[in-house]
């Protein structure tokens, strides 16, 4: 069974990131970025996706970091997912988190599609913008080449709601990617392929 790691690095004139996912790993992060709030996002998707994380990504705004980081870690993901055999394609899940609740179902058809609503009042949580906050999940959504459909149904509190959001494509992400163990050779498409890189 190949290891479903990846190492990708992007270095413009605005930002240098670097990350490394080991989609068979057990949660583990290592984590240095300039932008707390997207730093404890990466947390929970790591540790919930099940997936070892690693990233250095920092550059000239906090906004050219946030996107190249969701870039990269999208385009690295995909990259260890190569033909995607055994794997289940499709996970969703339901998050709780205190008052606010989230669903979100993915497809990792190598199709990109995003469709979010968070429902996000204010303007910022904890120093990162609610814009940055929703083109992470754009551009994360477009270089994986996944469908996406992320939800928040209700919730005062526009930490938790973020929180919720997180916690539930962790989880449905990893319910997609994990290895079938009934079909461990086989593309789950129709088609007998899916898109890749």
């Amino acid at each position: 069974m190949m290891d479903r790691i990846a190492d990708l690095d992007r270095n413009t004139g605005e930002t240098t990131v670097k990350v490394r996912v080991n989609l068979d790993g057990k949660g583990f992060f290592e984590l240095d970025t300039q932008v707390p709030f997207m730093t404890h996002l990466l947390q929970m998707l790591a540790k919930h996706g099940k997936i070892d994380v690693m990233v250095n990504a920092h550059g000239d705004l906090d906004h050219h970091v946030i996107e190249d980081t969701a870039m990269v870690l999208g385009k690295a993901i995909q990259k260890a997912l190569a033909e995607k055999r055994g794997i289940y394609r499709f996970g969703q899940h339901y998050v709780a988190m205190d008052e606010a609740l989230a669903r979100c179902v993915i497809d990792v058809s190598g199709r990109s599609c995003h469709v979010c609503d968070l429902g996000l009042k204010g303007l910022d949580i904890e120093g990162m913008k609610v814009e940055d906050i929703e083109h992470f999940l754009i551009s994360f959504t477009k270089n994986l080449k996944a469908n996406v459909h992320l939800h928040v149904f209700y919730g005062e509190n526009d930490h938790h709601r973020v929180e919720a959001a997180f916690k539930a494509l962790a989880l449905a992400l990893r319910m997609a990617i994990t290895r079938d163990p009934r079909a461990p050779e086989t593309v789950p498409s129709t088609k007998g392929m899916l898109e890749q890189n």
